[in-house]
Order: C-alpha cells, then structure tokens, then sequence
C-alpha cells in the first residue's frame, strides 16, 4: 500500500468522527451525532472530559435500588449496591460493574489523576481516587450528568 493512500485513508476516517478516542471503542459517533443526543452539559462532560458542579446532580442524592447506565451508550456501569455518600458532592461509588468503564492516566491539574470512562463508547466519567471505602479503598466520583439511573423491582 502506497504511503499516500493509507494517509488519506487514516484521515477520511478521522474526519468522519467516528474515531474514538484511542480507536478502540465499540460504538462511535461523530460530533454530530453527539451533540444532536446530549445536552451542553452533557456533552462537555460526556466528550470534552469537564466537570460538573459539586451538589448539583440529583444522583447525588440517589438512595434506590438500580443501576447506574452511560448517558452515552446505555451500558450498565454501576450499581447502586455499590455507591456510597463520600460527601463530595459527586455520586461516588467503590467498585463499578465488570468490564463497564475504562482508565487513562489524566495530567491536567498540575497531578496526575486516573480518569475513568465507559468501556463501550470512551464517555467520560469521572476520576478514581484512593480514598475510598473498604473493600477496594477507592473512590470512583463521577459526574451525575454522565450517568442515567434505573431502577430495578
């Protein structure tokens, strides 16, 4: 394959949007696709890794029984059975489903941080601490717009 037709193939690809972040990912979107689905919010949070306002998600204060899915893909992350009030502000919980999120090392704020997103589509959700409860003694806090809850009967 000559050099210039795998560039422009590489690079009608990217422009496409469908390139996730590291390429790696199940579902893709395009930018388009993305901010037709998601709210301003949402998609800075989702997408362009901000984060929300401490105390402003009302999953913060979520004390049913359900689960915790991506807004970006529905995929199942967490379980309430797992969540725990860490008094920050944002839904926190020590442990998330098996195979449903992902890491990266995050080196914004002069730190290094562990960023943790959705395995399925790379929505971002939040940073994983290590000062969380027993038994895992981490602290996955999330931003509640990235999530959706549903309850379980």
């Amino acid at each position: 394959m000559q050099r210039r037709t795998l560039l422009t193939g590489m690079l009608a690809f990217a422009g496409t949007g469908a390139l996730a972040r590291d390429g790696s990912f199940e579902i893709t979107r395009t930018e388009a696709q993305w901010r037709a689905m998601l709210s301003d919010a949402e998609y800075a949070v989702l997408r362009e890794e901000e984060t929300e306002t401490p105390f402003t998600s009302p999953l913060n204060d979520e004390t049913r029984k359900g689960f915790y899915h991506c807004k970006g893909c529905d995929l199942p992350v967490y379980s309430s059975k797992h969540k725990y009030d860490s008094g920050t502000g944002w839904p926190s919980f020590w442990k998330s489903m098996p195979d449903a999120v992902g890491t990266k090392p995050d080196n914004t704020l002069f730190a290094t941080r562990t960023e943790v997103h959705c395995s399925r589509c790379g929505s971002h959700f939040g940073h994983i601490f290590d000062d969380g409860p027993e038994p895992t003694g981490k602290r996955h806090c999330l931003n509640g717009v990235s999530l959706k809850f549903m309850t379980t009967a």
